[in-house]
């Protein structure tokens, strides 16, 4: 189930708000100017199955957005580039364009930093997320991974980060999946 944590940026400890309705997550995301939305999710099989399950969503962003470049990205417990996959995208950093998610299956922790808050979202099956170009965040898969994403770009050259080198990932809480 989809969950947002927010707290102060200076104390992991103090936590703000809480909640597990998706309405709620939605506009606390929305005053950030990060997008948030629960789609319907089908079975899919393979890679190619669920972009063309979701071919009429993904057509509505490439017409109303303009991406240039859609993957499908899935990790699993038994990948074994679990944990160089997992490193490269724990630390802080921003994006030169929005970076959206559509999360097919699983879950993954995107923590963002914004305002002087940091907004732990654990996207689950089902959550569309869109975080703003520029904005800081980072992104936990956890030590045992299990999701499969669909990934839109402007850039055809796909996923660049900028690292802030601030450490503050590594002050606020990670994910930990309950069934790992």
């Amino acid at each position: 189930m989809s969950h947002l944590q927010i707290f102060g940026d200076s104390d992991a400890n103090a936590l703000l708000m809480e909640t597990g309705d998706p309405e709620r997550i939605a506009l606390e995301l929305a005053g950030i100017g990060v997008r948030f939305e629960r789609w319907p999710t089908r079975p899919v099989a393979s890679a190619d199955e669920v972009l063309t399950a979701y071919a009429a969503e993904i057509e509505k962003l490439v017409a109303a957005d303009g991406y240039q470049s859609i993957d499908v990205m899935g990790v699993t417990p038994d990948h074994p580039e679990r944990a160089t996959i997992r490193t490269k995208f724990l630390s802080e950093h921003t994006h030169a364009e929005d970076e959206i998610r559509f999360f097919v299956d699983g879950e993954g922790l995107f923590t963002l930093h914004e305002g002087g808050r940091v907004f732990n979202m654990l996207c689950t099956k089902g959550d569309l997320i869109s975080v703003p170009a520029g904005m800081r965040h980072w992104f936990d898969m956890g030590a045992a991974p299990k999701f499969t994403v669909i990934r839109l770009f402007l850039n055809p050259d796909g996923w660049i980060a900028q690292f802030t080198g601030d450490d503050i990932a590594t002050r606020f809480p990670r994910l930990e999946r309950a069934d790992a």
